[in-house]
């Protein structure tokens, strides 16, 4: 029987170096809150790490001095692999980036893999919530 994992906070981040921001925000949930802190990145399968290699180490570090751990995927389904990763830490609150002008499908496909998950958005200028996805609230049939 496994042993179900402390709850935690889930920040889904790209290797650039902003993203610093999204692990700062999960830091200072999960302080409050007393959970566990995980970072997640997922990449499209390349042969080419070293055109963010950089960016990965930097968050990495920024994540492990906040406590946390990171883990890095590659997959050609983003949203389906943090869902996923989700799951297995326990997730119960998830933050992530502000999507660019272009459209995005990462967030949404996120909300509906995880639909009773509070997904928060952080901006480029770091705000601690400028947008969220709460759906635990709503009543289920």
């Amino acid at each position: 029987m496994n042993a179900v994992k402390k709850p935690s906070v889930l920040v889904c981040v790209t290797g650039q170096y902003d993203c610093d921001r999204l692990i700062k925000a999960g830091f200072e949930r999960a302080a409050a809150e007393g959970l566990a802190l995980h970072v997640f990145c997922v990449h499209t399968p390349t042969n080419d790490l070293t055109s963010f290699s950089d960016e990965l180490e930097y968050l990495y570090r920024t994540a492990k001095d906040l406590g946390a751990d990171m883990t890095v995927s590659f997959s050609h389904n983003a949203p389906g692999s943090a869902a996923d990763f989700a799951h297995k830490v326990n997730a119960k609150y998830l933050i992530t980036g502000i999507p660019d002008v272009r459209p995005n499908g990462f967030v949404l496909t996120l909300h509906k893999l995880l639909p009773r998950m509070q997904i928060t958005m952080v901006t480029k200028e770091g705000d601690k919530l400028l947008y969220s996805l709460d759906m635990t609230s709503r009543a289920y049939a």
